[in-house]
C-alpha cells in the first residue's frame, strides 16, 4: 500500500517541482527557432538561442540565482518571416504614377540588438524597405522598371541590409514582385492601344497570308499551263510520228485513219455539204423532163 501511495504522490508532486524549478531558473528549455535573452538590473547576461534543455546556472555562473527575482528574461522568434509590402507609389521618367509591390524575407540573427538598439525594428524595416525601394525605382525608364526587376531587387536589398544588421535582423531575399499603373485612364487607353495594334497586326498578317496563296496559285497556274502548251506542242510530232509508221507498214490503212479524221473534222464543224452523183451529169438530169422531181439530186449534210 505504501509503494502505491508513493508513486502516487510521485506524480502529483513532480510536476510542481519541475514548475517551481523552472520558475526559480534552475533550468529552462528553448524551444525550435527561439532565443531568450537574460538581463540583471539593466545588464545583459548572456543568450540562449540552441534548442534544448538547458541549465543557467551552468551557463552563466552563480548570477543565474539572482535572475528570477532581479533580473528579466526576453523571447525572441528567430523563425524566418516574409512580408509583402503593397502599393508604393513611384514615378517614371516620362512621369507616370506606378505601383510597387516588394516582397522580402527577414530573419532575427542578433537577439540583443534587436530588443534594445531599436524600438521597433519591423516597423523602421518595413520603412526602410519601402523608402530604398522608391529611391531605387524613382525616375527611372518605364520599360527598366518594368524588365529589370531582378537587378532592381538586388539593389534595394544592397541599400537596406546595412541598417538591418545594425536592428539585429539579416535580410532575406527582396524582390520587386509586381510593377503595375494606378490610373485607370492610362490603363485603359493602353489596353485600347493594345487591342488596335493587335487587330493591326492580324489584319497584316491574314493580309500576308492572302498575297502568298495568291502568289503561291499563279505561280502553279502558270506551271500548270506552261506544261499544257508543251504536251499540246508535243502531241503534232508525236501523231505525225504514228501516221508515218503506219505509212511506212500499210498505206490503206493510213488512207482509212485519214478519211475517218477528216469526216470526224467535218461532222464537228458543222459544216453544209453538198453531194452529187459521179456517174451522171448534173445539167443534164437538172434540165430533164423525164427526171423524177421528187428523186433527190443534191444532199446538205449539217
Amino acid at each position: 500500500m505504501l509503494p502505491l501511495f508513493a508513486f502516487f504522490a510521485g506524480l502529483m508532486f513532480i510536476p510542481i517541482l519541475l514548475g517551481l524549478a523552472r520558475v526559480f531558473g534552475v533550468y529552462t528549455v528553448v524551444q525550435e527557432a527561439q532565443a531568450q535573452v537574460y538581463t540583471l538590473f539593466g545588464r545583459v547576461v548572456g543568450v540562449i538561442d540552441e534548442p534544448g534543455l538547458h541549465f543557467p546556472i551552468i551557463d552563466f555562473g552563480p548570477q543565474a540565482l539572482l535572475l528570477p527575482f532581479f533580473g528579466q528574461r526576453h523571447f525572441v522568434s528567430t523563425a524566418l518571416k516574409q512580408h509583402y509590402l503593397r502599393g508604393q507609389m513611384v514615378n517614371s521618367e516620362e512621369g507616370t504614377p506606378m505601383g510597387v509591390g516588394i516582397w522580402y524575407e527577414m530573419q532575427v540573427n542578433d537577439p540583443v540588438a534587436y530588443l534594445f538598439v531599436n524600438a521597433n525594428p519591423e516597423g523602421s524595416l518595413e520603412a526602410n524597405v519601402a523608402s530604398s525601394t522608391i529611391s531605387t525605382l524613382s525616375n527611372l525608364e518605364m520599360d527598366k522598371m518594368l524588365e529589370d526587376r531582378h537587378s532592381l531587387s538586388r539593389t534595394v536589398r544592397s541599400a537596406v541590409s546595412p541598417l538591418s544588421e545594425k536592428w539585429g535582423y539579416r535580410l532575406g531575399s527582396v524582390y520587386i514582385r509586381k510593377v503595375f499603373f494606378t490610373d485607370h485612364q492610362m490603363v485603359h487607353n493602353i489596353t485600347e492601344k493594345v487591342v488596335k495594334r493587335l487587330v493591326q497586326v492580324t489584319s497584316a498578317m491574314k493580309q500576308d497570308g492572302e498575297n502568298r496563296v495568291g502568289l503561291i496559285r499563279s505561280e502553279t497556274a502558270f506551271k500548270v499551263s506552261q506544261k499544257m502548251a508543251e504536251a499540246r506542242a508535243m502531241r503534232p510530232a508525236v501523231v505525225g510520228r504514228a501516221l508515218n509508221e503506219i505509212a511506212r507498214q500499210d498505206p490503206e490503212i493510213l488512207q482509212a485513219v485519214t478519211d475517218v479524221l477528216e469526216t470526224e473534222k467535218l461532222l464537228a464543224s458543222h459544216a453544209s455539204i453538198d453531194m452529187v452523183p459521179n456517174t451522171s451529169n448534173l445539167l443534164l438530169q437538172l434540165g430533164s423532163p423525164g427526171v423524177n422531181s421528187e428523186a433527190p439530186v443534191v444532199a446538205t449534210l449539217r
